[in-house]
């Protein structure tokens, strides 16, 4: 199978674009390197060394024998380009990460909401109408977020994208089902609302095939692939903004800052390990719509677990100390989630779940890197209004 990854240079795009080579797929990374580029707006990197992408192919080449083609093109600005890659490729399947992927970053300011909308909805749709301009059948594949769901207490599972309705007639009561209603928590959440309508547009107009993968919060930071030389590394993020929450505790407490739970920590999340993510969009290809099928989604998530209770997990292992600090996001400070995710587990996913051991491994690679680690930008200080606060623990802004 022939598989552009859209955005294959990132977080979650380069090791799906590995664990898809490595089965033996034909892979063309189409990046515009903006990842790269964020860091040095904030003045921060990756705690994990990230080589050039030269270096990353060569790597690659070296450990398993095969290649990886690169191509470097802002897809949400370059449209002719877009489709004119199409022509050349002829791809079986579009994996689309390239999205600006931090809700904390989107709500850094105007300028940011602004940049977040243009290039996650820009990129989507000049995706969907160059796949109908190529006249080609392919696959689109499609990271979406949990957080399309919003995060209040729906009193019941959340199902995998649709619901089943009753809809009071004059005539009786009308059978029907929807799109699970949305409630995004940030410009970011709303820009994978905004894709998620989209797709339901482009599958019943134009017969596209469509697989939306809402996805939780990603826990780990290497799979097996880039694993096999530090030159593949993966990025582990730790900032205030691109920081994932479990990852931000292990590098914290490896560096010794204070765990930084925001509000309560009563918030429920979901999570999924990074190795699970790449099986699970092996999965999604290898299982795709059929022309004319509705949108085809799933729910990419392992477990569910509380903010504080990770925090507590945490600091048990490592010895670290906890600290509430304030909550720099508009979001309920308590809420429960449950989710179904049956679709993944009937086609053969065995979910890996949290353990001491894996938490203790990511602690380590965490330790092994502290000495890059910049504490000023460990706190999340992107506020969503006026009325939040940054999330600075006040044992450290009493030292300063």
């Amino acid at each position: 199978m022939k598989v552009l990854v859209l955005g294959g240079d990132g977080f979650c795009g380069w090791p799906a674009s590995l664990h898809l080579s490595a089965r033996g797929d034909e892979v063309v990374i189409v990046d515009n390197f903006s990842r790269r580029r964020i860091d040095e707006e904030l003045g921060v990197q990756s705690l994990t060394p990230i080589r050039s992408m030269v270096e990353r192919r060569a790597a690659w080449r070296e450990v398993s024998g095969r290649d990886i083609t690169v191509v470097e093109l802002d897809i949400a600005q370059d449209y002719h380009g877009l489709l004119e890659l199409l022509a050349t490729e002829r791809p079986d399947a579009i994996i689309h990460f390239a999205e600006q992927r931090a809700a904390p970053y989107s709500m850094k300011s105007a300028r940011h909401k602004r940049y977040t909308i243009d290039n996650n909805v820009n990129a989507t749709h000049n995706v969907l109408c160059a796949i109908v301009d190529s006249g080609q059948d392919i696959h689109l594949v499609h990271l979406g977020t949990m957080g399309v769901y919003g995060y209040g207490t729906a009193g019941m599972a959340i199902p995998e994208g649709y619901l089943d309705i009753q809809v009071p007639t004059d005539g009786g009561v009308v059978e029907t089902e929807i799109l699970y209603p949305t409630n995004p928590g940030s410009i970011y959440h709303m820009t994978k609302v905004l894709d998620q309508t989209l797709f339901a547009y482009y599958a019943k107009n134009d017969e596209l095939r469509i697989t939306d993968l809402h996805q939780g919060i990603i826990w780990g930071t290497n799979t097996r692939e880039t694993s096999l030389d530090e030159r593949l590394i993966n990025r582990f993020d730790y900032d205030g903004d691109y920081g994932t929450v479990l990852n931000r505790f292990l590098m914290q407490s490896a560096v010794g800052y204070p765990l930084t739970v925001h509000g309560t920590g009563g918030q429920t999340r979901a999570f999924i390990h990074i190795q699970d993510m790449v099986r699970c969009v092996e999965i999604a290809l290898d299982n795709p719509p059929t022309a004319g099928d509705r949108v085809k989604i799933f729910n990419q998530m392992t477990e569910t677990h509380r903010v504080r209770d990770l925090a507590q997990l945490v600091a048990k292992i490592t010895g670290a100390c906890v600290e509430m600090v304030p909550d720099p996001r508009k979001e309920a400070f308590e809420n429960d989630l449950v989710v179904r995710n049956d679709n993944f587990l009937a086609l053969g996913l065995n979910p890996i779940t949290l353990s001491e051991g894996l938490l203790r491994e990511i602690n380590e690679t965490a330790g092994r890197y502290a000495d890059r680690a910049d504490h000023s930008r460990i706190p999340a200080t992107s506020l969503w209004t006026r009325n939040q606060q940054a999330g600075i623990p006040a044992s450290i802004a009493g030292t300063k």
